[in-house]
């Protein structure tokens, strides 16, 4: 992205909030656009996709038709980092008026073509364009249902065989026909367009006489003579030398949906149907867990609470075992507590930006008409929470007496954004290497190190520096000068296992959502309700909470105080269940055949875990540390 467009971008989001007090808003650059008759309609070409390779590839790295001159669209962050790049075509529409057969250009293939174009047919890319801001659907037939669903985006061609023989030929479409539906304002005239549909065909075209751009009658295709292209029964063949005829048909259709409502289609156009009842239901028996577990909790440190304090004497309380004998060793600082620092200053950060992100998308200011709006939003909001980052792991650094702030802070600004660049920057080479759109230029890299160093290190220093200036957090009780000894522990009580148990609960509370998260990033659909996405991350944040202090509870009980670093792994441990599911995703789910596009799934599944380890650690470790300070401060200490 270049400096400017980003600037463009905050300044729209700013005249945005600006504007909330108004009686009716649009968010940037989704605001409706009235058409009358015959006003030009601007047709741009985005990226081809396939969902077996993950590749993105520019339109015209394939010997399409393309216009005089070739405009790029200015796009954002996340439009940059998401591999769109959004051009101009040389599909010329005008508003409800129709138009058939029309030639767009005729094109000669070479080898190193045809080639590409068989490669780019056998991975099944699909080419997606852009109508007033819709993306091209296809409209598909559901048998079973009596339904229809939409495919985003066409297919380049298709593999198939002609008849009588048994040798598969690749076949390419040439021939689009294009709908766009419209709403017509009854009072002015004017049309909101709310739909975008196409219809693929592949046909060997023929025409008569001398070739002439402008002027050539085509005999496949001809209104005057009533013969228009509606099947593929006489296909257009790829092969070196041969020469490609493209042209179109746009037809305009009135719509009773109302432009408020166009994202509709969209939004269901998967084949999945979502199972509201089976989500629901999984979530409310979290919840129902949740609040056992709650409770068992409350009653049994009541009792525990009370009987402490009713000990009349010393000698009984010699005799009393549980949480309370390791009162002058529970706070005592683990082993690298500066790491530890780091790690709960950046999953605070990854909280603050996972929250104030997703208040913004149930809002409805990041729905998917703003395309790239909500990966440009998690990124600014990452930087800026680096201030939160920088007070959380410096106000924890010093309860563990540390005194060097400087060093704790430059640790966490670079740990994990220095570990998330370097992974980040292997795949991008990975996808260089394959000459894809989706490799991030070298501007963007430039502009996500600028982000880094230019706002978030300073930020994270500013943060620091407030939270070290503030008084040390106070243990409630004396830590003795020589560490107890930790009795000999039962097998189930064995850090490893207990750590591995406690992440399945937060696991179970988000692996029926991840699967649509993961289908909308790699099956290339819309992921949009983020109103549940809100409910199932604050149900993550309760079992994360709950099951470390569960587990914390039973491992004080068996006198074992090493419960720092312990309570960060419980619910950190989550992650390997995630990205375990992630392998069983992609053997289950996804056709990916390319050994750089495993690579690409699973590096970036391993940073998306990396970083599920950190937030859920963090929510563990922090209602852990909660959790000692209130019982430690509820019972009397002689």
């Amino acid at each position: 992205m270049r400096p400017p467009a980003m600037l463009r971008w905050a300044g729209a989001a700013l005249a945005l909030l600006a504007a909330a007090p108004a009686a009716a808003f649009y968010l940037p650059g989704v605001a409706p656009n009235d058409f009358q008759k015959k006003d030009p309609l601007l047709v741009k070409v985005n990226k081809l996709t396939s969902t077996k390779t993950q590749l993105p590839y520019s339109y015209y790295s394939l010997p399409f038709c393309k216009p005089d001159t070739i405009v790029d669209s200015a796009e954002n962050l996340g439009e940059v980092l998401r591999g769109d790049r959004i051009e101009n075509s040389p599909y010329v529409f005008e508003m409800r008026e129709p138009k058939m057969c029309q030639i767009v250009c005729r094109a000669s293939i070479d080898d190193k073509q045809a080639k590409e174009l068989k490669e780019k047919i056998g991975d099944e890319y699909r080419v997606n364009m852009i109508l007033d801001n819709l993306p091209l659907v296809v409209p598909i037939a559901w048998q079973d249902r009596d339904a229809v669903v939409y495919q985003g985006g066409y297919h380049v061609g298709v593999k198939g065989q002609y008849a009588g023989s048994k040798d598969e030929k690749v076949f390419i479409h040439n021939h689009l026909t294009f709908l766009v539906k419209y709403h017509k304002d009854e009072t002015t005239e004017l049309s909101r367009i709310v739909g975008f549909e196409v219809k693929p065909f592949s046909i060997n075209h023929q025409f008569e006489g001398q070739w002439n751009d402008k002027n050539t009658h085509l005999i496949t295709c001809d209104p005057h003579a009533s013969k228009l292209v509606t099947n593929s029964d006489t296909p257009q063949e790829v092969e070196a030398g041969k020469e490609i005829i493209f042209t179109y048909d746009v037809g305009f259709e009135e719509s009773d949906v109302k432009w408020a409502s166009r994202w509709d289609t969209y939004l269901l156009m998967t084949d999945d149907q979502i199972h509201w009842f089976s989500i629901v239901n999984s979530l409310m028996i979290v919840l129902f867990l949740s609040g056992m577990v709650a409770m068992i909790m409350l009653r049994t440190l009541y009792r525990d609470i009370s009987r402490y304090n009713q000990l009349e004497n010393e000698e009984e309380a010699q005799e009393e075992t549980g949480w309370k004998l390791v009162h002058g060793d529970v706070f005592r600082p683990p082993a690298n507590s500066d790491l530890l620092c780091v790690c709960v200053g950046t999953g605070v950060q990854f909280f603050g930006m996972l929250l104030v992100t997703m208040i913004f998308a149930v809002l409805g200011f990041l729905s998917p008409s703003n395309r790239g709006g909500l990966m440009t939003a998690m990124l600014l909001t990452w930087v800026l929470m680096g201030l939160f980052a920088g007070y959380a792991s410096s106000r924890f650094y010093k309860m563990f007496k540390g005194s060097e702030w400087k060093s704790i802070t430059l640790r966490t600004a670079f740990l994990f954004p220095g570990i998330a660049f370097g992974i980040f920057f292997i795949l991008n080479a990975l996808i260089w290497g394959e000459k894809s759109s989706g490799a991030v230029p070298f501007t963007t890299m430039f502009a996500l190190v600028l982000l880094w160093f230019g706002i978030s290190v300073p930020l994270v220093f500013v943060g620091s520096y407030l939270g070290f200036k503030q008084p040390a957090i106070e243990a409630p009780v004396k830590t003795n000068k020589i560490p107890r000894q930790v009795p000999e522990q039962a097998w189930y009580m064995n850090p490893a296992f207990t750590i591995l148990i406690g992440g399945i609960l937060p696991f179970g509370a988000v692996f029926i959502e991840l699967f649509f998260i993961l289908t909308s990033i790699w099956l290339h659909q819309f992921y949009y309700i983020f109103g549940f996405l809100f409910l199932v991350f604050i149900i993550l944040i309760i079992t994360c909470a709950e099951i470390t202090i569960v587990l914390c509870y039973f491992q004080l009980c068996s006198e074992d105080y090493n419960w720092w670093w312990r309570s960060y792994l419980t619910s950190g441990s989550s992650a390997i269940y995630l990205f375990l599911y992630a392998g069983f995703y992609f053997f289950t789910k996804l056709q990916i055949t390319k050994l750089v596009s495993g690579k690409l799934y699973f590096g970036y599944m391993l940073l998306a875990s990396f970083a599920f380890c950190v937030l859920t650690g963090a929510i563990g470790f922090c209602a852990c540390f909660w959790f000692t300070r209130l019982i430690y401060s509820s019972v009397k200490i002689d």
